[in-house]
């Protein structure tokens, strides 16, 4: 192992005494690989529904359909973006899904939504909004906010909402970022979380007080009353966040802008290096640190590295917690899981991923009301777990990872008792290729999982067929 295995200090405790959910993951993170028994058998390429292709290798019983891929029209005459990404999914009318989508797309150019919805002319993401069925055909579909940019996941919210995360910096006061595009063409600041309202449009009004950082996903917890965040930096240490607003969102039915931002750190550790690989069962005591200014103010030119780093400095310099690219997260009974992409050892054999972090995905679980850090699974291997990045609970409560993988991409699934299943495969196509797995969900009934084909010419998927027989 190329980095240093485990991070010594008197504030990791044994896992093994807090039990609690997916705790038997933990057990299962140091053993080499997947334990059998929850999955569904094995994989078979799969014909879609909508137009033949195979697009998806999937186990026996099982179907889809996509739908509403990129350039496709919707039905208030806008087109819809491509990069399909992440996604929630509500109860509709008469046993339909309402699924809300981000469009995780970066650069100036012209936003695609009708003028009610755009928060910058020039920004090219956002997100829109569909009404189908849980076999994949479209009822309705609308831009619900757009002018924003690489809106990358984000997260529902109990009050009847879909909270939006931008993962860059860019604005007019910042350097141009790794895409090459102008960002002296920008209109307005980017980095913000944007609330998206089921029922009306986006009031495209960004929440500046949870931070202005290349935010990945966020999850409301009802007994903190917090929306935690993930932070996605790919060449710098990333932070776990949570944004306590002035007023309990389910009262006032939205997020209020205007609350204190704090970053996770690891009590009697400062800068706890949580990126590397770690011990198994190793559960953490943590602590909160206040960031003082959420959303600097930086001169015009300023370097994209810096800024993009100029939130997460700050609860560095009180000693907040590295992790590696923290990606998808989701609220289940009082925990926070989230995944670290690139945390972990380096794999014997393997070379490690550009960027910061060595490893091929580390899965954790935030405890609420105990305030403690577990590690839930760290992956041996690509060939177990590569690279993971959205994340979901299934009815059953087991994990559904989306993996952003360098070769073939998979839905797995993270059983409670340890066990991780291949899932779903994706098929790639010679005039769509680097497709990856993203915002994966299920529909309220559970009936069907919906996932996204993040490229190009990407689309939703509706899949459905005998989940009683494995882990989902």
């Amino acid at each position: 192992m190329r980095r240093r295995h485990f991070l010594a200090g008197s504030t990791a405790v044994a896992g093994a005494v807090l039990g609690g959910p997916f705790l038997g993951a933990a057990t299962a993170s140091a053993q080499g690989g997947p334990r059998p028994g929850k999955g569904y058998g094995g994989l078979r390429p799969v014909r879609d529904q909508r137009d033949g292709a195979v697009r998806l290798h999937l186990p026996e019983g099982f179907s889809y359909r996509s739908f509403n891929p990129t350039g496709e029209r919707l039905g208030d005459g806008s087109v819809t973006p491509g990069n399909h990404d992440g996604m929630a999914a509500f109860r509709g009318p008469r046993g339909t899904t309402l699924l809300v989508r981000n469009h995780e797309l970066n650069g100036p150019g012209t936003a695609f939504g009708p003028e009610r919805t755009v928060y910058d002319p020039a920004g090219r993401g956002g997100t829109t909004t569909l009404l189908v069925t849980g076999h994949g055909q479209v009822l309705h579909s609308r831009a619900s906010l757009s002018g924003t940019q690489m809106n990358c996941s984000g997260g529902p919210m109990p009050w009847g909402s879909w909270i939006t995360c931008e993962e860059t910096v860019n604005g007019p006061d910042v350097g141009n970022d790794f895409s090459g595009g102008d960002n002296s063409l920008l209109h307005e600041k980017h980095g913000y979380l944007f609330e998206v309202p089921l029922d009306t449009t986006a009031t495209a009004r960004p929440i500046r007080s949870a931070g202005r950082f290349p935010h990945e996903s966020v999850a409301f917890d009802p007994h903190t009353g917090a929306v935690y965040e993930c932070e996605d930096n790919f060449n710098s240490p990333s932070g776990f966040y949570r944004y306590l607003p002035p007023r309990d969102p389910r009262a006032t039915g939205r997020l209020l802008d205007g609350g204190t931002l704090q970053m996770l750190a690891v009590r009697g550790t400062d800068n706890a290096d949580l990126s590397l690989g770690q011990r198994r069962g190793v559960t953490y005591q943590v602590c909160w640190v206040d960031i003082d200014d959420p959303d600097p103010e930086f001169p015009s030119g300023t370097g994209n590295s810096f800024a993009i780093q100029a939130v997460g400095a700050q609860g560095r310099a009180k000693g907040a917690a590295l992790f590696s690219r923290l990606e998808g997260c989701v609220h289940h009974q009082g925990t926070v899981y989230f995944v670290s992409t690139q945390g972990g050892a380096t794999a014997e054999g393997e070379a490690p991923p550009s960027g910061f972090g060595d490893g091929r995905g580390q899965v954790w679980a935030y405890d609420t009301r105990r305030s403690t850090l577990r590690l839930v699974y760290e992956s041996p291997h690509s060939m177990t777990l590569d690279l993971p990045d959205n994340i979901t609970t299934s009815p059953r409560g087991t994990l559904v990872l989306c993996e952003d993988g360098d070769g073939e991409n998979y839905v797995r699934g993270l059983t409670a008792g340890g066990s991780i299943f291949d899932f779903a495969r994706m098929e790639p196509l010679a005039d769509d290729p680097g497709g990856e797995f993203a915002g994966s969900t299920f529909s309220p009934d559970g009936r069907t999982l919906f996932v996204n084909v993040q490229s190009d010419l990407g689309a939703s998927i509706a899949i459905w067929g005998p989940w009683h027989r494995g882990g989902f």
